[in-house]
């Protein structure tokens, strides 16, 4: 991977340890609005979609009352979750290794960058509050671009940076990032201590899967 000039980050289960308190939000948001709670298997599988079309997928309404009524549940599902998430005492730290590596690669030249089901508001906060701002050149996040595995994200952070996708590498734990990525061709990488399994990410034609932060590291 020598022509690399770009690693480009998924947030949730891949830099921040933060499955748990997504799960338990999610579940938080359903007891409040009164539905069916979710299991965690489930939610996970939902996991670095923007939020409408996450709960539009684990809550299909489908009222008598129209589109319009569950356009309105689907929203208040939304402003539940951010409260929860907010309020939520789920630890959800940086994963071991992972502000090393970042400071690494990018003290070695490489350009860094996020890609995230998060919105906008949600990633800056996480950014402010981990300290790493600094080493990222851009971000996007699920309210900037169309949900994932649409590649618009990773498309508008290449025509911003002047790249072409076989100049970058996408980083995530999920599905959803690895067929991102294989849309547009971007050379990408699955880590299997999030979300996803090895064989799931393998299925996207990734040029390795790693188990360890060291691993990752390792590659670039």
């Amino acid at each position: 991977m020598q022509d690399i000039r770009l690693a480009i980050f998924d947030w949730d289960g891949t830099l921040m340890d933060s499955v748990g308190r997504i799960v338990a939000c999610v579940q938080g948001a359903a007891r409040d609005c009164e539905l069916t709670v979710p299991t965690p298997t489930r939610i996970r599988q939902i996991i670095g979609l923007s939020l409408d079309v996450a709960m539009s997928r684990l809550f299909p309404l489908c009222s008598d009352s129209g589109a319009t009524s569950d356009e309105r549940q689907i929203a208040a599902l939304i402003d539940r979750y951010r409260h929860h998430y907010l309020h939520d005492a789920t630890p959800s730290p940086l994963f071991a290794g992972a502000g090393a590596l970042l400071h690494d690669w990018q003290s070695q030249g490489l350009q860094l960058a996020v890609a995230t089901g998060k919105s906008r508001r949600g990633l800056d906060r996480v950014l402010d509050e981990t300290g790493l701002r600094p080493l990222f050149v851009t971000s996007r996040g699920a309210d900037e671009a169309n949900s994932k595995p649409d590649p618009l994200m990773l498309e508008q952070i290449l025509a911003e940076l002047g790249l072409s996708p076989r100049q970058a590498v996408m980083i995530g734990d999920s599905v959803h990032d690895m067929a991102m990525a294989e849309a547009i061709a971007m050379p990408r990488i699955g880590v299997t201590w999030g979300v996803d399994s090895r064989d799931a990410l393998g299925r996207h034609g990734p040029v390795a899967v790693v188990d360890s932060m060291a691993a990752l590291r390792a590659l670039l």
